[in-house]
């Protein structure tokens, strides 16, 4: 450990500890210490697996990227509106806090204003991040970081009681990784609330998302490691996610039409069921293949890459509201055209594009489709094959039901279980 002067030393510890300094008054952090942030890091640096890193209440303004590679380390706040780390001034570093390591917890505490991605965790397993806040306080503006909550390439994780605000893409997102719950959260003025993008097994529930651009995006991208499939997107509320699109030009998600509740794009196996979707302007669940996206160039089709959304099963959702006031002239002309100036969507959009190899009688097979199974919704299929010319609404192609995913379930080490 690097030496320094002793009443610096002591100063900085008594911050972090939030211990008395002799007067019988907690010492506060000062407004930007560097102090405070060389120890923080020092002891994030020095972390032994088992310890466990406080950050004290207060606001503490860093200027520079935190980072943690040991496994086994716990850090912990006094809550997320009590520990709060600002990074408004932030001058180096691409992250607030990157995390590479596993068995991991990460709890109690926000990190705002961060120059780019909030909370990164890379290449870990036994995740969990817990009453976590990520916030960019000036409002949606495409200057904000990207991401929020940020686990890649990851397994086994839990996110739980978590709130991101503002990012410029996604506020919660869990990007090709394995064994992944995502649960009691909320997402409020992002350009994506919450996102699941090649990801293997994932249950997204109990959560609020609203006035974001889209609400729950379901995505596969094409040339990344790993491919999704097996999402449960049950029991949130999804509502007035209008929020116009602020995502950077030429990101994924600036495709996204603002007023969106739940996006399915390119990925397979997906239930979205015991939901409260409403009053989202364009449509309350779209499901569409990457031809739909508006970024074929940029990112093109590899030759592994499966670009339709298939077997995808809607069922037992509140439907209320939306499709309204779709996003785009072409959105807003097709819905006048077909259900006149005060009409709606339909509750489902489909692109309509399907495998042709997978289909019969001109038609893909509904143990392969899309099957909505809820009540008096019904579903528009756009006809984007055929340039959007013949839009249909076709409630005998999708009547029909699909085996039900498995639950996901987590177990992990003794250290991480019994706060949650």
């Amino acid at each position: 450990m690097r030496m320094r002067a002793p009443a610096a030393a002591a100063a900085a510890l008594l911050a972090l500890a939030g211990c008395d300094d002799g007067s019988g008054k907690k010492a506060d952090a000062p407004a930007a210490s560097a102090e405070f942030q060389a120890v923080l890091q020092e002891k994030l640096l020095d972390a032994k697996p088992g310890d466990v890193i406080t950050i004290p209440a207060g606001t503490h303004a860093l200027d520079r990227s935190l980072s943690l590679t040991v496994s086994g380390v716990t850090i912990r706040g006094e809550g997320m509106d009590k520990s709060v780390l600002t990074f408004k001034g932030q001058i180096q570093g691409a992250e607030g806090l990157l995390v590479n390591a596993s068995d991991v917890t990460l709890e109690d505490f926000a990190i705002e204003d961060t120059k780019g991605d909030a909370l990164k965790v890379n290449d870990g397993q036994n995740i969990v991040i817990r009453r976590v806040r990520t916030e960019w306080t000036g409002g949606p503006k495409t200057e904000n970081g990207a991401y929020g909550i940020y686990p890649v390439q990851t397994r086994n994780v839990l996110i739980d009681g978590a709130v991101a605000i503002g990012a410029s893409d996604a506020g919660i997102y869990v990007g090709q990784s394995h064994n992944v719950i995502v649960r009691n959260s909320r997402a409020e003025f992002n350009v994506a609330g919450i996102e699941i993008e090649n990801t293997v097994g994932a249950d997204v529930h109990d959560n609020l998302a609203t006035n974001n651009t889209g609400g729950i995006l379901v995505f596969n991208m094409p040339n990344l490691q790993v491919a999704g499939h097996g999402t449960r997107v049950f029991n949130n509320r999804i509502v007035a996610n209008n929020t116009g699109n602020f995502a950077a030009k030429g990101a994924a998600v600036a495709s996204v039409p603002a007023g969106t509740g739940v996006i399915i794009n390119s990925n397979d196996e997906v239930e979205i069921f015991g939901n409260e979707i409403a009053d989202n302007q364009t449509g309350n669940v779209i499901v569409s293949s990457y031809y739909s996206t508006g970024y074929m160039n940029k990112y093109g089709v590899a030759d592994a890459f499966d670009p339709y959304p298939e077997k995808i099963h809607i069922y037992g959702n509140r439907f209320s509201g939306g499709g309204d006031s779709p996003d785009g002239l072409d959105l807003k002309t097709l819905k006048t055209v077909m259900f006149g100036p005060f009409g709606r969507f339909p509750d489902v959009i489909w692109d309509g594009y399907a495998n042709p190899a997978k289909l019969v009688g001109g038609k893909l097979d509904k143990a392969q489709g899309i099957c909505v199974d809820n009540g008096g919704a019904k579903v528009l299929n756009v006809d984007g094959p055929n340039g959007y010319k013949n839009p249909v609404v076709d409630e005998q192609a999708h009547a029909c039901t699909l085996p039900k995913l498995p639950a996901i379930t987590l177990e992990f080490p003794a250290a991480q279980e019994g706060r949650s």
